[in-house]
């Protein structure tokens, strides 16, 4: 009753074509935040999904390091150094590379990310992958990512169907014979922006399948798991100040973080995702500066009179701000729901984790009612400076 009986919302109803012209302009710029801040999470979050699954405690790299894809190998005997230290109970080695994939339906060879680990010291935190250790100790038998992108064929559905071992050919990328693999499960881990499928394999099976480019003394990640009771940071410290400067020693969430830093800060893609929520927020604030001051200008005689009869402007520069709440509160709903399928048509189309979080409601509501007032607050110039006499 007190909505509807309001000086800002009988304005706003009494043309109803600009009001909800204005509603419209308001729920794209809405729209296109929370897809912003969607593509933006996805990124993080496939980024460091393999991190996450991780299940050692410190994780050892080289000092050259910059992201998980960008493949900096050391030596091994540097992650074996550490098991001299208190408070370490056991290391395991990781393998990573790239790989040609070759589609088995129409020959076509794609890239993909290669996970290889010892099966007695598994590294991967995840159930698919603990119940389908005993088959990949076998030579030659792989694991592949069932949420793989498309382009990989359907040898995720043949395996659920079939229950068969397929055999797959992998191609390093410095040569052009190819090794023969079978796939003896399946595990779901996704894409990223720099990986479009994933496969889990044995240290030995990793070496066969890059003999020449991958010397066995060489690992890209030392998982290091510590004893009950030891604490990460200063067994961190500790590994940090005595071993050699060609490596670097994480935690877990600092492994996890210093992956979405370099993805927000030194990629092109992350670049791109911030200036263009910050875009999307500048070209809001303009598009409702323009609705209000357009709304004002055509109401001018009306908010000269209530100055003529004696209202004073703060009164008057608070109507402008709840037109500018009412807006953005109607612009956000309806762009809420909407964002909802768009976010499930995404996930489905790029198999990436586009997915809407409370924190994300939160941040584009709060976004929206702060654009909203900062048109607001410009728009009251004119207000302002409004004289009654000049208008009678």
């Amino acid at each position: 009753m007190v909505l509807k009986n309001s000086l800002a919302w009988l304005q706003l109803v009494r043309n109803k074509i600009r009001s909800l012209v204005a509603v419209a302009g308001i729920g794209f710029i809405v729209i296109l935040m929370f897809m912003q801040l969607g593509f933006q999470d996805a990124l993080y979050s496939s980024a460091t999904q393999v991190h996450r699954n991780l299940s050692g405690d410190l994780f050892l790299v080289s000092s050259q390091y910059k992201s998980l894809t960008a493949i900096q190998s050391f030596f091994r005997n540097r992650l074996y150094q550490t098991l001299g230290f208190d408070g370490v109970a056991s290391v395991s080695p990781m393998y990573l590379g790239f790989a040609k994939f070759k589609n088995p339906e129409n020959g076509e060879k794609y890239s993909i990310y290669v996970i290889g680990f010892e099966p007695g010291r598994p590294v991967m935190n995840m159930s698919e992958v603990e119940t389908n250790i005993d088959r990949i100790k076998v030579p030659d038998v792989v694991l592949f990512d069932r949420n793989s992108r498309p382009e990989f064929g359907k040898v995720a559905q043949r395996f659920t169907t079939e229950k068969t071992e397929q055999t797959l050919e992998i191609f390093p990328f410095d040569s052009i014979k190819g090794y023969s693999v079978r796939v003896g499960g399946l595990f779901s881990l996704g894409p990223s922006f720099g990986v479009d499928g994933n496969l889990m394999v044995s240290d030995s099976t990793f070496m066969r399948i890059f003999p020449n480019s991958r010397p066995s003394e060489l690992i890209d990640v030392g998982v290091i798991s510590l004893k009950p009771g030891a604490n990460p940071q200063k067994v961190q410290q500790e590994l940090q100040a005595n071993l050699p400067n060609d490596i670097k020693v994480f935690t877990h969430q600092g492994f996890i973080d210093f992956e979405k830093e370099y993805w927000a800060t030194r990629t092109p893609i992350g670049f791109i995702l911030n200036l263009m929520l910050t875009m999307a927020s500048v070209v809001g604030v303009v598009i409702v500066y323009q609705i209000l001051y357009s709304n004002i200008c055509t109401q001018i005689v009306a908010y000269a009179t209530l100055k003529a009869i004696g209202y004073e402007n703060n009164y008057l520069l608070l109507v402008v701000f709840q037109q500018a709440f009412i807006l953005s509160v109607c612009g956000y709903i309806p762009s809420f729901v909407f964002s909802l399928f768009l976010y499930d048509f995404a996930m489905e189309a790029t198999k990436l984790p586009i997915i809407m979080t409370t924190n994300n409601a939160i941040i584009v509501l709060i976004s929206a009612i702060s654009m909203c007032m900062t048109s607001g607050a410009l728009a009251i110039n004119k207000l302002r400076s409004t004289d009654p006499a000049d208008i009678f």
